[in-house]
């Protein structure tokens, strides 16, 4: 006779969050080493690496009935929590991610229906 009661996962929970983060992790990377690091602009889906010194993450956009919805994912290292910080960009408009170090800003800007990733100086935000 089979059981098809489904089995308990008996590791401990802070190994099944190390496996969900890295997982998450993964995926991240993957999407954003898929797209070529470009100063031009980015297209919907297509994710682009962001290094704010020791945080690190990707950066996307969907398009949503003429919204841009822009979604990045950052932590400190691997063992960092994730956060995601998500914007709805106007044309013109901007979010800047950035941490207390000078060199720790980029600027995610909508120019019409083009989104640029650029770095940006942290003391002008």
């Amino acid at each position: 006779m089979i059981n098809d009661q489904a089995v308990p996962d008996r590791r401990p929970t802070g190994e099944i969050a190390m496996s969900i983060r890295s997982m998450l992790f993964a995926a991240v990377f993957g999407i954003a080493s898929l797209a070529a690091a470009r100063a031009d602009g980015l297209r919907p889906m297509e994710g682009h690496s962001i290094d704010l010194g020791g945080i690190s993450g990707v950066a996307y956009y969907t398009v949503e009935r003429d919204e841009f919805h822009v979604v990045a994912t950052l932590a400190q290292g691997q063992a960092g929590k994730p956060i995601r910080i998500v914007s709805v960009l106007a044309p013109g408009q901007r979010v800047v991610p950035s941490t207390p170090q000078q060199a720790g800003a980029i600027e995610i800007s909508r120019t019409g229906d083009s989104v640029l990733v650029r770095r940006a100086n942290a003391a002008t935000n």
